[in-house]
């Protein structure tokens, strides 16, 4: 597994060179939502989707 660095590396490798402090501070936060999103997935901590259109159904309801 790579390092933090090396992947932030590889981040700024890909995006062009006019970028500025925050698209890069964009780009780290979804990197971020999607590595705890993974994780999340990974523990079982999922609702299916027919849960999800149970519960809000429910909420629409009132």
């Amino acid at each position: 597994m790579a390092s933090v660095k090396e992947e932030i590396r590889r981040l700024l490798e890909q995006l062009p060179d006019d970028c500025s402090l925050g698209d890069v501070q964009y780009h780290l936060y979804v990197r971020q939502k999607i590595e705890l999103s993974l994780s999340d997935a990974r523990q079982g901590y999922v609702v299916a989707q027919e849960e999800a259109e149970r519960r809000l159904a429910r909420w629409l309801e009132k």
